[in-house]
């Protein structure tokens, strides 16, 4: 049973390390049109110089600790830090804007913002499931 649980906390984290890696990557491929998605944003645009770089190198930093059973932990909570901060983002963007460009990059930013949210909150379950299983059955046996 140990053993299908730390196979579901990989698969999780797998699924992380394309899906950051993926994101991060389209949106170095595009980023002129990224930044200036970022500066539309009416919560991020005083940040616009600043919030698309840290937001790669957060995505690229998070796959990386995710490949790496030493630094999963870290990674898992990243992953779910960061995921739920864009389910913020995207949960206040419905509520206040309408006809704002996704600034995700590659086919994510094909979603409509209501199944972005769902599929960011799905991302928040995943990574809590993936990180509980990991604190609990990555510590040797005693």
């Amino acid at each position: 049973m140990k053993k299908a649980k730390t196979r579901i906390v990989e698969f999780i984290s797998y699924f992380f390390i394309l899906l950051f890696c993926y994101a991060g990557i389209s949106k170095i491929m595009d980023f002129e049109n990224f930044q200036v998605q970022i500066s539309e944003s009416p919560l991020l645009s005083s940040y616009a110089g600043f919030i698309p770089f840290a937001i790669i190198i957060l995505e690229l930093i998070i796959a990386g600790l995710l490949c790496y059973r030493k630094t999963r932990n870290i990674g898992l909570i990243g992953s779910f830090v960061l995921m739920l901060i864009f389910t913020g983002y995207i949960f206040y963007i419905i509520q206040t804007s309408e006809n704002l460009p996704c600034s995700c990059g590659g086919i994510l930013e094909k979603m409509s913002w209501h199944q972005h949210l769902i599929f960011n909150i799905g991302c928040v379950v995943l990574s809590v499931i993936a990180l509980g299983l990991n604190l609990r059955y990555s510590r040797p046996a005693e």
